[in-house]
């Protein structure tokens, strides 16, 4: 069963696959072959070859979580700006679920764009830009959600289902997630940046807190103390502050 979103945009072409090999991938097809509208949106019961951040697989059982993705055309951003994009799919997919389970302080955006409840991870998020010049030409929006799944390879990854014990109708938790993701992305548009960045930061997992970090393979001790316009993330270690990339920092 399809759900069609209340949205002006963001869901209203969706294309729900049995199964495929990357749903980003599928949304970049259909943007080659030009029928993809902004908005278009691609969701699979079962991916093959998802990705994730860092280079990683996003693996999932089939037919129990959410794996979409949605085609936007966010021209307004200059290419240097893409982290505020990221930040607004972000939001969106917490606004989403903080819906679903409440207002709980242990709901966080894990740095970039991770859903987290506690120290698990409930979701992730792939954003892929293609840029035209300086500006950004279209971003395909990768999301995958564990919905209704119960056994995971790593503890360190949990569902709506374990957390509630209830089991979701992916097709409704779908339109609402489209419905959520809209609004945050029509804040970005309407230029409202420092309303998203207060957002960000404040559900942003370990903000403002003493933990252990892995930097060039060596355990430091550090707090965040922001993000940069950029995307890299403010740590303080020491009497030092020093920004990181995707690639140079980890929690511990």
């Amino acid at each position: 069963m399809v759900v069609t979103p209340q949205t002006l945009f963001t869901g209203q072409q969706l294309i729900w696959l049995p199964a495929c090999p990357s749903t980003n991938s599928e949304a970049q097809a259909l943007i080659v072959q030009n029928r993809a509208s902004e908005g278009c949106t691609v969701i699979t019961d079962f991916q093959s070859a998802g990705r994730g951040q860092r280079g990683n697989q996003w693996e999932g059982a089939p037919a129990e979580n959410l794996m979409l993705s949605v085609v936007w055309q966010p021209t307004f951003l200059a290419a240097a700006q893409q982290f505020r994009l990221s930040q607004a799919v972000a939001l969106g997919v917490h606004d989403w679920a903080a819906k679903l389970l409440g207002p709980d302080p242990k709901l966080r955006l894990k740095w970039p764009n991770d859903l987290y409840y506690g120290d698990q991870k409930v979701g992730g998020i792939l954003i892929e830009n293609t840029l035209s010049g300086p500006k950004i030409q279209y971003s395909i929006i990768g999301i995958g959600l564990n919905i209704n799944q119960q056994e995971f390879a790593v503890r360190t990854a949990t569902s709506l289902a374990k957390l509630t014990g209830r089991v979701y109708n992916r097709a409704i938790v779908a339109a609402r997630l489209l419905e959520f993701l809209e609004r945050r992305y029509l804040q970005l548009r309407a230029g409202q940046t420092d309303q998203l960045r207060q957002d960000y930061l404040r559900v942003l997992y370990r903000y403002q807190e003493t933990h252990f970090f892995e930097v060039n393979g060596q355990t430091v001790l550090g707090q965040i103390v922001g993000v940069e316009e950029d995307g890299r993330l403010a740590v303080a270690i020491g009497s030092e502050l020093r920004r990181f990339g995707l690639q140079e920092i980890r929690h511990v």
